[in-house]
């Protein structure tokens, strides 16, 4: 989608990114999110501390959002972790490819070595396939880990891409 531009996002953005994570928190298909959480309390999540929160934009309209934190502290903290999520409106126009381009980019600007999902659910075959395609593994299965509210007990993957460039010490 050539029209969506990525932004930081402000607290003018919360009730339009509300609007995007509320039917996906609800649903409780791709997110181990409680599915009846507040909009204080997503908010709060999604732009929690140490998140850099961004949101893809097209005509003035906010389609999607995702954020970077780093993975873990100390030692962990060069690999991050991402969110995203995409409006319904928005699905299959390339969004959340934009989104992962801008997130892959920014996390290499910011020296992160690696990016990492640690519970993507196994069902969220979408995601599965984007994130494969984009040159991330499959580097460990948790089986049954999630309790998926159609499909029962699911698997979850945890996924991970190196950002260093080919041939670099510790480039996988």
């Amino acid at each position: 989608m050539n029209d969506v531009t990525m932004r930081a996002a402000t607290v003018a953005d919360h009730a339009a990114v509300w609007d995007i994570l509320r039917p996906v928190f609800r649903a409780g298909e791709t997110y181990a999110i409680d599915p009846a959480i507040s909009e204080a309390d997503a908010l709060a999540y999604w732009f929690g501390p140490g998140r850099e929160v961004r949101v893809a934009e097209a005509d003035g309209q906010v389609l999607g959002s995702y954020y970077i934190r780093p993975n873990a502290e100390g030692g962990g903290a060069h690999v991050c972790n991402c969110g995203f999520v995409t409006s319904q409106a928005a699905q299959g126009r390339g969004v959340a490819r934009a989104m992962l381009a801008d997130a892959l980019d920014r996390a290499a600007q910011s020296g992160y070595r690696a990016m990492q999902f640690n519970f993507v659910i196994g069902t969220n075959t979408r995601a599965v396939a984007m994130w494969q395609a984009a040159g991330f593994k499959i580097v460990g299965r948790l089986p049954g880990a999630y309790l998926h509210p159609v499909e029962g007990y699911v698997d979850a993957l945890v996924m991970y891409r190196s950002l260093l460039p080919e041939g670099a010490a510790g480039a996988t």
